[in-house]
């Protein structure tokens, strides 16, 4: 009946705003300042940091934030109760100074626990049931002991995120996070990585649903809930475009079919392949993928070739970074000379979503010496019109980087002795991605127009003649194309 229709109707309307009501925090970030970050890898945890308050609702009666920096001492910045306001925060972030002295994490957290989530540094009361939240984010092995005091952490009720950047332990990770450690615990390759960890935490920090989490807000990076809606939020460096949830990236003006080849080899281990993982998030991150913008096609090789998606296969960011979550590692032998052969032969077909006059590139990424040739089949992609960036980490072999990298090679080869430096080596390749690649096509479009430009005039002067299927200029000519100079010579094409 209509009665029991409305019964229902406002049932489920009270549940909706059960499961969109903001559930307030108690939040303190704990940020290794030791002297092994450097100062621009410093920055990198600063703009982390304000990303992450973007979806944070900051206030007295909503969430509250400290955050204490640790070295070799500790540095305490701002407690629970110093600001009441967003904008405060953020510009109190800004204004940190690196320390640059030791590694003490178990200081830091015992600090954390015994100080920071007190009442009279403005931890709300445990009847409350505010959950109290401590986000460590480190670079290095502790001077100290962790797994004693961060187990004490725990039991007195804060929930402990663990982030670690670089040569981070993981063991000594998950003696740190809270369980399970697969939402708790997070290893990125370096600091140039650590934003794509902003929409992990985005989901997983309060643990309920809200308003993000109910509706399909189709934000590409940020989704910030409000009692009764939720707006979409961009990175920093990114401008929001005008339908109000994808983001204007580094690389917006530039379009193209862009696959991946990724080494699986046993070389690598477990651990590292995570790392790979992490980076191409981080490039994925910084295109424009949409349907009419930038495709994105994956390999993994080891002893064989398996595509984990196609060009076709996805048309938005977080699909591409969702299946290279997924993928699961091969690690046996390093065949890249065979993934090279699949990339030309079948990874930029029309079947498997290549699209005409659309710029191809190919980002391969290996840690060894291959065990097949990849000179052939490399040169024969370059030859079609592929543009080949070679990355290579730790034993990877110069010259087998210089064979399969498109020239001049300084412009299409980047090598790291380690997981460390492979943020420079990212960042690098980005800002040639979005830069170089494009002034080429425009080069060639350029170059063609002149071409053009000049066939024509050639055809009024009856210098230029075609023998075509078709009248038309360029279209459907299966013929010779004859030049004739003063000197009587002919070249045909």
């Amino acid at each position: 009946t209509t009665l029991e229709f409305f019964y229902v109707l406002c049932c489920l309307c009270c549940l909706f705003v059960c499961l969109c009501c903001t559930i307030p925090l108690d939040f303190v970030f704990v940020i290794d300042s030791s002297r092994s970050i450097r100062p621009n890898d410093y920055e990198k945890v600063k703009t982390f940091i304000i990303n992450l308050l973007q979806f944070l609702e900051v206030g007295s009666d909503a969430t509250r934030v400290g955050l204490l920096q640790y070295g070799s001492e500790i540095q305490p910045e701002f407690s629970l109760n110093t600001y009441t306001t967003r904008a405060e925060v953020v510009q109190a972030v800004r204004d940190m100074k690196h320390l640059a002295t030791g590694t003490m994490t178990g200081l830091a957290i015992q600090y954390t626990m015994e100080t920071e989530f007190t009442e009279e540094k403005g931890a709300r009361p445990l009847s409350m049931h505010i959950p109290r939240i401590a986000m460590i984010v480190t670079d290095g092995r502790p001077q100290d002991t962790v797994e004693e005091v961060a187990a004490q952490a725990r039991q007195a009720g804060i929930q402990i995120f663990a982030i670690g950047v670089g040569r981070v332990d993981m063991k000594t990770l998950k003696s740190i996070g809270s369980e399970p450690h697969s939402e708790h615990v997070h290893l990125v390759a370096s600091f140039s990585q650590i934003e794509t960890l902003i929409s992990v935490f985005q989901s997983k920090l309060c643990g309920v649903s809200e308003m993000c989490e109910v509706v399909d807000h189709q934000c590409q990076h940020i989704c910030v809930s409000s009692p009764d809606s939720c707006v979409c939020k961009c990175r920093e460096g990114f401008t929001l475009r005008p339908d109000g949830k994808t983001s204007e990236s580094e690389c917006s003006d530039g379009v193209m079919d862009l696959v991946f080849i990724i080494d699986g080899s046993k070389s690598l281990g477990p651990a590292n392949f995570e790392r790979v993982k992490q980076f191409v998030s981080g490039i994925v991150d910084s295109l424009d993928i949409s349907k009419a913008g930038t495709h994105v096609g994956l390999l993994q090789y080891s002893t064989k070739v398996r595509s984990e998606f196609s060009l076709g296969k996805y048309t938005t960011a977080q699909d591409i970074k969702r299946a290279v979550s997924r993928m699961q590692y091969m690690g046996r032998g390093s065949m890249t000379g065979s993934a090279l052969r699949h990339m030309f032969e079948q990874s930029f077909t029309a079947k498997e979503g290549a699209r005409p006059n659309t710029q191809r590139v190919c980002i391969v990424f290996t840690d060894g010496r291959s065990q097949d040739d990849v000179s052939g089949w490399a040169t024969k992609a370059k030859d079609s019109g592929i543009t080949i960036y070679a990355l290579g980490i730790g034993k990877a072999i110069e010259q087998e980087l210089r064979e399969i990298a498109s020239e001049p090679d300084e412009k299409h080869m980047y090598y790291a002795e380690d997981f460390e430096k492979m943020g420079e080596m990212t960042k690098k390749l980005k800002s040639r991605i979005c830069t170089e690649d494009m002034c080429e096509c425009e080069n060639v479009i350029m170059f063609q127009q002149q071409v053009s430009e000049q066939l024509k005039n050639l055809m009024q002067n009856n210098i230029l003649y075609f023998k075509c299927f078709s009248n038309m200029f360029f279209t459907n000519c299966s013929q010779k194309v004859k030049i004739t100079y003063s000197d009587k010579k002919t070249f045909n094409t």
